[in-house]
């Protein structure tokens, strides 16, 4: 039988119900990452930096009390492209390795999964890791939904 927390760090990798984050990101052109098609409200670079933005505040909460940033404004970029190249793979970077840390807090077998924290309301380090991957996916589903739009989807092989 698998274990919870081998569920829960399946979930955050997205391989179960969606693609996961790197196939939706894979091969986007960096001068369509800033682009907002007609009737689309975010550009792929705002979806990426959402994205890592709320994962750093899910994840900093769950190891923690801590002051989560003003909504909406601390959830999102202020430019809807990114300043470059650099800028693009930080993103990148930063949202993967919040993942990684959630991951890594769901397998330490220290931590009560189903405990509610003593910070918050009765979240638990499970609803986080599933609320960080239901963000996910709902995300990603937009990004993919934007590269059509862009014609950037599927990506070239």
């Amino acid at each position: 039988m698998t274990d919870f927390r081998d569920v829960l760090v399946e979930l955050l990798a997205g391989r179960s119900a969606h693609l996961d984050f790197d196939a939706a990101l894979k091969g986007m052109p960096l001068e369509k990452a800033g682009v907002r098609p007609p009737g689309v409200e975010h550009s792929v670079w705002e979806l990426v930096e959402h994205l890592r933005l709320a994962a750093e505040d899910i994840v900093e909460f769950s190891r923690g009390p801590h002051e989560s940033p003003p909504w909406p404004e601390g959830y999102w970029p202020a430019e809807a492209a990114p300043g470059g190249q650099a800028e693009w793979e930080a993103s990148l970077v930063a949202y993967r390795g919040w993942v990684e840390t959630m991951r890594g807090l769901v397998l330490d077998p220290e931590r009560d999964l189903l405990r509610p924290f003593p910070w918050g309301d009765g979240q638990t380090l499970a609803r986080e890791a599933m609320l960080l991957a239901d963000h996910a996916g709902y995300h990603l589903g937009q990004i993919v939904q934007v590269r059509r739009l862009l014609a950037c989807w599927p990506p070239e092989e």
